[in-house]
């Protein structure tokens, strides 16, 4: 059963959603460094989703569909600023000024709003039971699992967008690197924002 949770983490993880996207989007467009404190923030921020969907209160606050429906335009709202300030990092043409880097609390609040967040962490803490006995060492393993997985997958992505941006690419380039990066992420947010609402 761990060996089958662990796959699960991994497939879940591996597949693009906008925490591995933005991730390599800050990586292309402002550096490792910047990228590096981004990916401290999405990791801080996931942890902190796991604790709301373990500890019930997720499922409490997501239980108004209210709350549900602001949560996820608000989630909409800061991916869509997110990816514009990726696709217009290092542009001369532009109608927002980029006035600092995503940094540790930009990877918080994009956890926290991200939907795909809570989908995969209730899967993974509540479809998994290792110890029908034992459930706080079974969260606790889990937790680990998890963590042992997400930190060398997103530290990828991490590394493969900061590789871009150290390639010195023409100004047009890097800019076009920057926008399709935009792009696949606002992607996956369509998808999100459409198995949510149907």
């Amino acid at each position: 059963m761990i060996a089958t949770f662990a796959l699960a983490v991994f497939l879940l993880i591996i597949t693009p959603g906008p925490g591995v996207l933005s991730l390599a989007g800050v990586g292309a467009a402002y550096g490792f460094r910047a990228a590096f404190r981004y990916f401290l923030g999405l990791f801080i921020g996931t942890n902190l989703v796991a604790l709301a969907v373990v500890t019930g209160l997720a499922a409490l606050i997501l239980a108004s569909p209210v709350i549900r429906t602001v949560l996820l335009a608000a989630s909409i709202a800061y991916l869509l600023y997110l990816a514009a300030r990726i696709a217009l990092a290092g542009s001369k043409i532009g109608f927002i000024a980029v006035q600092r880097q995503p940094g540790i609390g930009d990877g918080i609040l994009l956890q926290i709003l991200n939907p795909k967040a809570y989908v995969v962490n209730t899967t993974l803490f509540s479809g998994f039971v290792f110890f029908a006995d034992a459930y706080v060492a079974e969260v606790l393993l889990k937790f680990v699992i998890v963590n042992a997985i997400w930190t060398p997958l997103h530290f990828l992505w991490l590394w493969a967008g900061s590789k871009v941006k150290e390639m010195n690419l023409a100004p047009r380039t890097q800019r076009v690197i920057n926008i399709f990066m935009a792009l696949a992420m606002l992607g996956v947010v369509a998808l999100a924002a459409y198995t949510t609402l149907t």
